[in-house]
């Protein structure tokens, strides 16, 4: 529309002519909004808000009496309120790149104020605190052109040819040259003790390796020689048991073959000694009746005496065979041999006893040949005394 204008968002429009503007301005301010200007009447100029930058580069000289050279940049810009926006118009309108320059005059003025009162090791190692009292102290300066400082970033220190920082930094090279050489040792250290870390693990692995190869081996191999004695044992162990059954019957045989033994020739000859004895005790009895009646010279009372002595040596001949282990072969009949033998034998013994009598002294010891072959009629009879 004629007549209408409207600023844009980052500036300020002034208007000039007519009646006057906040605080006795010689112009209006409007900012975010537009307007009706009067032509000829009115007069329309536009000041910049954005933000500007300036550079500084400044030989300065420190405490100590070494000069640095200090590069900075300042970010700045026209303040957002009427008065700042008039104090700014009113100084910078016709020109407004002399705002960079003038900014940039006023912080090297104090970048030298400010060094001048420090050490290099300070600025060096403080710049940040150098940045924040250079804009301490510029603060008041810059409102009063109606500009506000955003920030100040210094970047570069340089002390020339000097070479006071390169001697201030020696040391710390140093210390960090020492650290790295050290920090590397370590590290190819670490390096070597790991490789050879692996070298014997490697070499673990494999000697364990190997001792499970050979467990297996032995294992396969014992597993093969078990198979290949089976056969042989089993015909061993088969032969062992026809050897300890061969034995048993051997040992049976034997038993068997010593009961006959026994039955055979042992209690024949016992019987045969029992025998004896008895025929030995019947003629003790007889020399010992025969002196009786020789003492006596009764015939009758000798004949008496041996009626009398009759049961008396029967009884001595089966007391002789109670102890005896007699063997009957032959049942009943031999039951009936063994009692016709005992009758046999008394009778046979007072025979023997009374044809004696009349025998002379010095023959008494012989005995009749029917009376021997009567006493052994009791053993033909198949009967076994022991």
């Amino acid at each position: 529309m004629f007549g209408y204008r409207v600023p844009a968002p980052d500036q300020a429009m002034l208007i000039s002519g007519g009646r006057r503007g906040q605080g006795g301005a010689p112009f209006r301010v409007v900012t975010g909004h537009g307007k009706f200007v009067l032509p000829v009447f009115r007069k329309v100029r536009f000041l910049t808000l954005a933000m500007c930058e300036a550079e500084v580069s400044e030989t300065c000289v420190t405490r100590q009496g070494i000069a640095l050279t200090v590069r900075a940049v300042i970010a700045f810009k026209v303040g957002n309120d009427t008065e700042s926006v008039v104090n700014a118009g009113q100084r910078f309108l016709s020109d407004q790149d002399q705002m960079s320059v003038l900014t940039g005059r006023i912080f090297a003025g104090h970048l030298r104020s400010i060094i001048g009162s420090m050490t290099v090791e300070e600025i060096v190692t403080e710049r940040q605190k150098l940045a924040t009292e250079v804009l301490e102290t510029s603060k008041t300066e810059m409102a009063k052109i109606g500009l506000i400082v955003d920030s100040l970033q210094i970047q570069s220190i340089d002390d020339g040819e000097t070479g006071y920082i390169e001697a201030m930094s020696a040391p710390h090279k140093a210390a960090i040259q020492r650290q790295a050489q050290i920090a590397q040792a370590q590290a190819t250290q670490a390096s070597a003790e790991a490789e050879q870390e692996a070298v014997r693990n490697q070499a673990e692995y494999s000697r364990q390796t190997a001792v499970v190869q050979a467990e297996y081996a032995a294992e396969v191999d014992r597993a093969k020689a078990r198979s290949a004695q089976a056969g042989p044992l089993a015909q061993a162990h088969a032969q062992q048991e026809v050897l300890a059954a061969r034995t048993e019957l051997a040992e049976r045989a034997a038993q068997l073959r010593q009961q006959e033994l026994v039955a055979e020739v042992v209690k024949p000859a016992e019987a045969e000694a029992e025998r004896i004895r008895l025929l030995a005790l019947a003629e003790a009895e007889r020399m010992k009746i025969q002196a009786e009646a020789a003492a006596s010279h009764d015939r009758v009372a000798l004949d008496r005496m041996l009626i009398d002595q009759l049961p008396q040596i029967v009884k001595e001949a089966s007391a002789g065979l109670a102890n005896a282990n007699v063997n009957v072969l032959n049942g009943t009949d031999g039951l009936g041999e063994i009692a016709a033998g005992l009758v046999g034998q008394g009778l046979t013994i007072l025979d023997s006893v009374r044809r004696n009598l009349g025998t002379p002294e010095g023959q008494d010891g012989k005995t009749d040949k029917n009376g021997g072959t009567a006493a052994q009629q009791g053993h033909n009879g198949r009967v076994e005394i022991e």
